[in-house]
């Protein structure tokens, strides 16, 4: 909610899964959020990073790498690693 200044007053503002879209609730204890650090042509970190979100559910299932590793692919830090044979 925000108030009349456009000020963000809510104490908790819930997050969602960037693999399956799911809410992850407060009592997710199971859930990550994990930073990936922008990189130049030479490899040296820009001062930028991208935060994802994975829910707990799928980490108990034991999908969160494969899923993890679709979001870093569509997002451009890696290539081709699903279809390499």
């Amino acid at each position: 909610m925000e108030n009349d200044e456009g000020r963000k007053v809510d104490l908790y503002i819930p997050r969602k899964c960037n693999a399956s879209n799911r809410l992850i609730t407060a009592k997710d204890h199971a859930a990550v959020q994990i930073p990936l650090v922008h990189l130049n042509s030479k490899g040296v970190a820009t001062g930028e990073q991208s935060q994802y979100a994975i829910c707990g559910y799928l980490r108990v299932k034991g999908d969160a790498d494969a899923a993890f590793t679709r979001i870093a692919e569509q997002a451009g830090f890696i290539k081709n690693t699903l279809n390499a044979h």
